[in-house]
């Protein structure tokens, strides 16, 4: 007979269904596993044999054939355990087929009959939730599981006997809890950083809109101090970002005993850090820097010292908010809507422009070095600051800075004014950088002493059409944290003031 079990493959942070069919029937004893299957999955048979044994079953003295549907599909994972070792043992009758119809399932298999916790169960339970069935999963995997719908069944088994004691009705399985983090941790707060107000005040207004900021200083002087603190000061994520953030997270492997946490991502990868790691791919075309940092921060340090086809490789996920991975067989899209913080030295020896310094390769040690920096890449960085090294007076005076729960609220009073704007306005965006350019025309058009001030220097501004929507994006910002309907000429001025490192360079 031919028993069929539900799983899943993951095409992205989509869950794709897939039929496990076994057959048991004469022939020469083999166990085979067909449906274009990876080494993980070839290799369960083995898993599943020890399982099998282990639980008091043994594979009957016939040909077993597993085909993982549909055919032309890659399966890669070690997944398909739990269900082939399901669906052979419905197969055999060992537990009735009809207690599998309503579940998807999915688990790894130790040689002893226990589940290891696997990648992807989050993902799976939505996946399995909008087919209107179940969820069955290791144990260690449930709590991310039941996440997917309060009133979804999730069996979350420690091995393959309680399971099947389960459906033979000695042994009842509960139903495991969503967990959360609690987040007891301290983030660095603003109130330890000595001067640098406007380094802090660009750092408001980067949480505030969500735009991508870079900090251009010598060593020494805060800027990764300063980067560590956003996290600090930007809103916990909405339920609905809890779970698309999670769901990448659960891919990766990286929810900790299923558990999820509010607090947005915070992603420093090395320069060293390759294409594949930082926007995604590999062998599996797994998610990456910039996709795990998805509603969240990716802080890039030593920006030049990053390969620049690497950093080049940025500027579509930037701009679309999407990691598209292609390759010959398949192609997968991830999301990475992403705030992009840089920090970078002046040049290579690091104290370019400071007083009593001179470099013996004088300008070209500046240009060299920040040259490794594409043009398009800056252009889609909102606010470039200079960050002086800070002095002693600085660090011995004894004035206390503001702490990161003041500016926390000012932060979370902008963003509730963007929501309700871009509610109004029947937009799915959430923070001024994020508005599309046919809106911001809408959202940030400035009054009349603005605009004059707009046609009085048009000439001078240089900047391409995307850095003219990106500064009017950012005034609205800055009109937003003032509390002001509509955007003025101060504000336009300081918005351009954060450009001023880029149009300066050009002039030169």
């Amino acid at each position: 007979m031919v028993s069929r079990i539900t799983t899943v493959a993951f095409q992205g942070i989509d869950a794709v269904t897939v039929d496990v069919q076994v057959h048991v029937g004469p022939g020469a004893v083999m166990f085979n596993i067909v449906g274009l299957p990876d080494k993980a999955v070839a290799e369960s048979r083995e898993r599943v044999r020890a399982a099998l044994s282990a639980s008091g079953l043994a594979l009957p003295a016939k040909r077993v054939t597993v085909n993982l549907a549909p055919a032309d599909l890659p399966k890669e994972g070690s997944h398909y355990d739990l269900p082939i070792a399901l669906g052979i043992m419905a197969a055999i009758g060992a537990i009735p087929a009809e207690f599998l119809e309503g579940f998807v399932v999915l688990g790894e298999l130790g040689l002893d009959g226990t589940l290891a916790p696997v990648t992807g169960v989050l993902p799976a339970a939505m996946g399995a939730n909008a087919l209107g069935k179940g969820l069955i999963c290791p144990e260690a995997s449930g709590g991310e599981a039941a996440w997917a719908d309060k009133d979804m069944d999730v069996l979350a088994p420690r091995s393959l006997l309680q399971l099947a004691n389960h459906f033979k009705g000695t042994q009842v399985l509960s139903r495991p809890t969503a967990k959360l983090h609690s987040n007891a941790g301290i983030m660095p707060d603003l109130a330890e950083v000595k001067g640098q107000e406007s380094a802090r005040r660009a750092l408001e207004i980067a949480a505030a809109g969500g735009h991508n900021l870079l900090m251009t200083g010598p060593p020494g002087s805060g800027k990764s101090m300063l980067a560590s603190r956003l996290p600090s000061i930007l809103p916990a994520l909405t339920p609905r970002e809890l779970l698309e953030v999670s769901m990448i997270a659960s891919l990766a492997g990286e929810l900790a005993e299923g558990k999820l946490t509010d607090r947005r991502p915070f992603r420093s990868p090395h320069h060293s850090a390759s294409m594949a790691a930082l926007v995604g791919g590999g062998l599996k075309a797994k998610p990456g820097e910039v996709s795990l940092a998805h509603n969240g921060v990716l802080f890039l340090d030593e920006l030049p010292e990053f390969n620049p086809q690497v950093l080049d490789s940025l500027r579509q996920p930037l701009e679309s908010g999407e990691a598209v991975i292609a390759r010959a067989n398949h192609r997968v899209t991830y999301p990475a809507r992403i705030q992009l913080v840089a920090a970078m030295n002046p040049c290579r020896c690091g104290h370019a422009g400071e007083p009593g310094h001179q470099c013996r390769r004088g300008e070209r040690c500046v240009t060299d070095y920040q040259a490794r920096v594409s043009g398009p890449l800056l252009d889609r960085i909102d606010l470039r600051i200079d960050v002086p090294a800070v002095t002693a007076s600085d660090l011995i005076g004894p004035a206390a800075s503001e702490a990161s729960s003041a500016v926390a609220a000012r932060v979370a009073a902008a963003r509730r004014i963007q929501e309700q704007r871009f509610l109004e306005l029947g937009l799915s965006c959430r923070t001024n950088a994020q508005a599309p350019a046919s809106a911001v025309e809408t959202i940030a058009r400035p009054d009349s002493k603005g605009l004059a001030f707009l046609h009085e220097i048009a000439e001078r501004l240089q900047l391409s059409a995307r850095g003219y929507h990106r500064v009017l994006k950012l005034a609205r910002t800055l009109a937003d944290l003032d509390g002001m309907d509509s955007v003025g000429r101060i504000h336009l001025a300081e918005a351009l003031s954060y450009r001023g490192q880029d149009m300066s360079r050009r002039a030169a």
